[in-house]
């Protein structure tokens, strides 16, 4: 549903949007819809967007925004993230709240994920 004046889609740079598709459906069972060879879409996934071809990646430590996954099971979800070649930036640490991990999918772009527990 689209609501007036709130986020609604999100969009990031990859430069290989065959591998970043790849690892978003391993890791997260993500699907998605191509339009043309450099743009391709998701949906139903919290917040629909899509990943342009581009040489660039989103990271915090650039000012990039962080998007954070919910996991019921941080240790599983850290598998599955280096299971699909991904990279963790930043290995489980705990915060106010619960416990968190940072990795870069295979296009560079910097994600987290947290759990209550460890």
């Amino acid at each position: 549903m689209n609501i007036h004046e709130k986020l609604n889609y999100v969009e990031f740079a990859a430069h290989d949007l065959q591998a970043t598709k790849t690892f978003f459906a391993a890791v997260f069972g993500w699907e998605f819809v191509d339009y043309g060879p450099e743009y391709t879409a998701f949906s139903n996934q919290g917040l629909d967007g899509g990943f342009y071809k581009a040489d660039l990646s989103n990271k915090s430590e650039n000012g990039g925004a962080l998007l954070v996954f919910y996991s019921e099971n941080i240790q599983s979800t850290l598998k599955k993230v280096v299971d699909n070649k991904g990279k963790i930036v930043r290995p489980i640490f705990e915060f106010p709240g619960g416990f968190r991990f940072h990795f870069a999918e295979p296009s560079g772009n910097e994600f987290a994920a947290w759990s209550e527990a460890n």
